[in-house]
């Protein structure tokens, strides 16, 4: 009886403890990581990133991804400051449009040269997830979640980019796919 007492009273001046499961409202991890999922523009651009460092091959298919996830993450602090970037809505979807078409350049680009182009996109895209924050938000909970679903989607990306040079035509399809996704860009800059 003692121990349960105990653990009532534990739960009463600790609920947080005894939470199964965290609301997406409540600004916390799973709404950090549902930003960059839920976001057709951040999905779109993000999966580039990842199939394009797949196509680099060698270094680049972790070299890329981590500079948009590091350079992202301070985009997203710029955001949760409050300090202001210039068309970030823009910047975003010209990234979906830029990132489109290298994809479907299917071209082999210097590792730099992908690293400064993914590099100048997340800051957009780190902006947006930061100034998108949820009042009630933890900070580091929500960069947590959002980095942790910007990585996912690149390693998906990755996955992609691999499986395609096993597949007949996949780089092809890859080239399709990257002028459907420019495409989209376009939309999205001239919408």
């Amino acid at each position: 009886m003692k121990k349960q007492a105990l653990m009532l009273f534990a739960g009463l001046l600790l609920p947080n403890l005894v939470l199964a499961h965290e609301s997406l409202q409540s600004g916390g991890f799973m709404s950090g990581l549902s930003h960059p999922v839920l976001g057709f523009d951040h999905l779109l651009a993000m999966i580039c990133v990842g199939i394009l460092s797949a196509q680099m091959g060698g270094k680049a298919i972790w070299l890329v991804p981590s500079t948009f996830v590091s350079v992202m993450l301070l985009g997203g602090v710029l955001g949760m400051q409050g300090i202001a970037l210039f068309s970030v809505e823009l910047g975003i979807a010209f990234s979906v449009f830029a990132l489109g078409i290298a994809l479907a350049a299917d071209k082999q680009f210097p590792s730099g040269l992908a690293m400064l182009l993914v590099g100048f996109f997340a800051v957009f895209h780190g902006h947006a997830h930061g100034t998108e924050m949820p009042l009630l938000a933890e900070p580091i909970l929500y960069a947590l979640g959002f980095v942790t679903g910007t990585a996912g989607i690149h390693v998906a990306g990755v996955f992609i980019g691999l499986l395609s040079n096993k597949i007949h035509y996949g780089a092809s399809l890859l080239r399709y796919i990257g002028a459907g996704i420019a495409g989209l860009g376009f939309y999205l800059v001239i919408a």
